[in-house]
């Protein structure tokens, strides 16, 4: 569970930086393996990972496969303490670190370089976005997650977002959770309405609709704000 709440927090905070909300899904996050402790860790809380972030599928990817490209800088305030006078070298035989230098003292937390035994607190190791993914890290653990959002991922993003609003407004009716409801929905525009259409079926089991039908015009529905577009909605108690 360690593992699967720094993940989901590295992930949250890639989908915060890139201002993709939760609700959107996203294809997939890569995972460089540590070690085969490690993936079979995360493999058994796989699917409360992909559910609290929203993402299709988890890939594991050998850290050699040259993917990804690590750098490494000297954690100054560590090293002061623990240096001193030494700083200017050991910072140098940091800065000189190569790739695979970076992946051992990533798995063992450890390394012994140019006379000097570090560790992994002692170094900052980042790792660069690749295109069309966002890729960040905490201590050993990296994650890339893939940031492109294809039409398909778009339209089940508005879905999910549509059962967000209907289900306050079922709130805002004072609706108990098992209450059946039928819905209308003015049609606005070609995205809004293929969505619905396409996850027409998910959108009644998570509100508890009988039906969802789209009008070409509702006179009295109400306004909802779906951050990109506003539709008219009106919901009946059934």
């Amino acid at each position: 569970m360690g593992y699967a709440q720094t993940i989901c927090s590295l992930v949250h905070s890639i989908r915060k930086n890139s201002k993709i909300k939760v609700r959107t899904p996203l294809q997939r996050v890569l995972l460089p393996v540590l070690d085969e402790k490690f993936s079979n860790r995360v493999k058994g809380v796989e699917d409360i990972i992909k559910s609290e972030v929203n993402v299709k599928s988890i890939e594991y990817i050998d850290d050699a496969s040259g993917l990804l490209v690590k750098s490494v800088k000297p954690n100054l305030p560590k090293l002061g303490k623990q240096y001193g006078s030494k700083m200017k070298e050991v910072s140098a035989v940091i800065n000189s670190m190569n790739k695979e230098e970076i992946s051992s003292i990533e798995k063992n937390g450890r390394l012994s370089k140019g006379g000097f035994d570090l560790v992994l607190e002692e170094v900052l190791i980042s790792s660069q976005d690749i295109p069309g993914w966002s890729v960040t890290n905490e201590g050993n653990i990296t994650v890339a997650l893939d940031i492109t959002i294809t039409p398909e991922l778009k339209r089940e993003g508005i879905a999910r977002d549509f059962v967000n609003r209907v289900q306050n407004m079922r709130k805002d009716m004072g609706l108990e959770v098992l209450d059946k409801i039928e819905i209308e929905v003015e049609q606005d525009g070609e995205l809004a309405t293929s969505s619905l259409k396409e996850f027409k079926d998910y959108i009644c089991t998570e509100t508890q609709a009988l039906s969802l039908e789209l009008k070409e015009r509702l006179s009295d529905g109400t306004e909802v704000d779906m951050d990109e577009f506003v539709m008219k909605v009106r919901i009946r108690k059934n």
